[in-house]
């Protein structure tokens, strides 16, 4: 998939071309005849996972016949509708899989295991998830030698299933690390779940697959963490997501799966593909192009994107300062993950340890370690992101409904600015929210570029005019974020774990300045039902001339909610009890 901001799009399904961009005028594609490739590695892959699965193998194709899809990119919202059609609509994701996930490597035993759980809890940090590496990856993994589904004895020395129950008593969900097995012993992956007729139910069908896996979800493994697959071709790529969507249905009905992923392929949002970018080097320059990479993985791929909180490879650049820094780009990331070798600094709290944990290699600078300013960074961050979550979660359903990614390119709302649709190291979150990860070490300012309108700096309510670069002051505790006038931003109450019970009301922050609008969406968070209609969409229509908010049912379900509004700047606010009425709140 290639995009021009320029308002073109174009999507060849085969991998054979090239595309060459070197003229300012014209691009080239450049198409290579299959039939000479039939000698290459890649493509005998190719015409072995083509067979079974309705695409003829490349020695029984046409010679100079390609698929090519060319979009009207003018309008770049309609144009991520078009991708999405033609791909496949994304599925929402269970609810907890946008909260923190804790990820774990050299493991001690399942006491520590269970001990970390508790310590997230006493400390107030927000979870959802705590997820283990596999054996092989890291010297003492959750399992035997990978690819491996048995328990390591190593580590659990109570029945895993007993210590699995343990750690759900924290209430967090459980993910565990797995490899395919190599091309020698695992065949072409093929076939659907359940299986179609006339499949060949083969030691490559996806569903002979999955069984393996289900003895560990009968013991409460939530889901799955399936690494490598770097030598599956394109096929089996959006294969191996088919298996770890259909699988857990055919196993948990009813019950969203979710799976984390290395590869993928325009088209896994249909199975739930989630994926992250890989080994990434901790240093302040691949900080930077994680946020590149991010927004164009959003673009291109799917919508569900996130990288290693902290970089995976530890280098000499890693302090607490730059883990501060990723972290906060990783709470307005999709996937929010800490992850990496030295795994102890991972830890919100780990750079206020006074010592390192499991050597691994790669250590990190060890003069940095004893630092307490950054874990109340790491709790503030991640408990800004479960207080958003009642827009995060909007955001996952506009990916499904609309197509357009979580993390947005700023080109996408605004095509027409030559100096907006240039920008790689900014983004907006939804339509309404602009962040701007720091990535410079002893950065005391960040230039922001604001697009036309009004814009409130998150932090301070300060309003700046659009249409400039702006300097903001910045400490270590402090990303800028910026929020665009006629901007209805929700917020609920504080939770621990995204299914916590809470009281109070939803926060509607309005920031005034322009008419603006907000589809709120509401639905179980776990089940499929929502394929079904039962779901809610609450309509929040702010009238600026007349000050005046309007709640009012959309789509589905009638929603009841108290709902306490601040108009952002002003002091006012107002609190109403909404029950699927029409409500109009004026300020006035």
């Amino acid at each position: 998939m290639m995009v021009g901001t320029g308002g073109w799009g174009l999507y060849i399904p085969t991998p054979w071309g090239q595309i060459d961009l070197r003229d300012a005028e014209h691009g080239l594609f450049i198409p290579r005849d299959r039939t000479t490739l039939s000698n290459t590695p890649q493509d005998r892959e190719g015409q072995h996972a083509n067979r079974g699965q309705g695409i003829p193998p490349l020695d029984s194709m046409i010679p100079g016949l390609y698929d090519i899809f060319v979009f009207d990119a003018s309008q770049p919202t309609q144009f991520m509708k078009d991708v999405s059609m033609i791909s496949g609509r994304a599925v929402m994701p269970p609810k907890w899989a946008l909260g923190y996930m804790q990820s774990h490597r050299t493991l001690e035993d399942d006491k520590q295991l269970v001990d970390i759980a508790e310590t997230f809890r006493k400390k107030e940090i927000p979870v959802d998830a705590v997820i283990y590496l596999g054996t092989g990856f890291t010297p003492q993994g959750w399992n035997k030698e990978q690819p491996s589904f048995e328990y390591n004895p190593e580590v659990f020395k109570r029945d895993p299933e007993e210590v699995i129950k343990d750690l759900h008593n924290h209430n967090v969900k459980v993910v565990v690390h797995m490899v395919p097995w190599n091309r020698d012993k695992l065949p072409t992956l093929h076939g659907s779940i359940p299986p179609k007729s006339g499949e060949s139910i083969d030691a490559g069908h996806i569903k002979n697959y999955w069984q393996q896996h289900v003895e560990l979800v009968n013991d409460g493994i939530d889901a799955f963490w399936p690494d490598e697959g770097d030598w599956f071709n394109l096929f089996e790529r959006v294969k191996r997501h088919q298996l770890y969507y259909q699988g857990p249905l055919s196993t948990t009905p009813n019950e969203r799966p979710w799976s984390l992923h290395r590869n993928g392929h325009l088209g896994v949002a249909r199975w739930g593909g989630w994926i992250w970018s890989g080994d990434p080097q901790s240093t302040w320059k691949t900080l930077e192009g994680q946020i590149a990479v991010g927004i164009n993985h959003s673009l291109s791929l799917s919508p569900f994107w996130g990288s290693d909180i902290g970089g995976f490879f530890s280098t000499e650049e890693l302090t607490g300062e730059l883990y501060a820094r990723w972290f906060q780009f990783g709470a307005f990331c999709p996937s929010f993950r800490s992850h990496g070798r030295a795994w102890w600094t991972r830890l919100p709290w780990g750079w206020g340890l006074d010592e390192l944990g499991p050597d691994e290699g790669f250590p990190p600078d060890t003069t940095a370690l004893g630092d307490p300013r950054i874990e109340p960074i790491a709790k503030k961050y991640t408990e800004l992101r479960y207080r958003l979550m009642p827009y995060i979660y909007t955001l996952a359903w506009q990916a499904r409904d609309s197509g357009m990614p979580m993390m947005r390119a700023m080109w996408l709302h605004y095509p027409d600015d030559e100096y907006a649709r240039g920008i790689g190291d900014q983004y907006l979150w939804g339509r309404n929210m602009l962040v701007a990860p720091v990535y410079e070490k002893d950065a005391k300012f960040r230039e922001v570029y604001l697009p036309e309108g009004q814009w409130y700096d998150w932090w301070t309510n300060e309003q700046q005019d659009g249409g400039q670069t702006v300097a903001r002051k910045v400490d270590l505790a402090t990303m800028p974020l910026y929020v665009r006038a006629g901007s209805i931003i929700p917020m609920d109450p504080l939770r621990q774990y995204t299914s916590q019970p809470v009281d109070g009301p939803t926060t509607l922050r309005i920031y005034p300045g322009t008419d603006g609008e907000f589809d709120l969406y509401q639905d179980d968070g776990g089940t499929l039902e929502y394929l079904e209609g039962d779901y809610s969409l609450t309509r929040l229509v702010w009238d600026n001339s007349a000050q005046t908010l309007t709640i009012s049912q959309g789509q589905g379900n009638e929603m009841t909610k108290e709902f306490r509004i601040i108009l952002v700047g002003t002091g006012k606010e107002r609190t109403v009890n909404y029950s699927g009425k029409l409500v109009e709140v004026r300020f006035q």
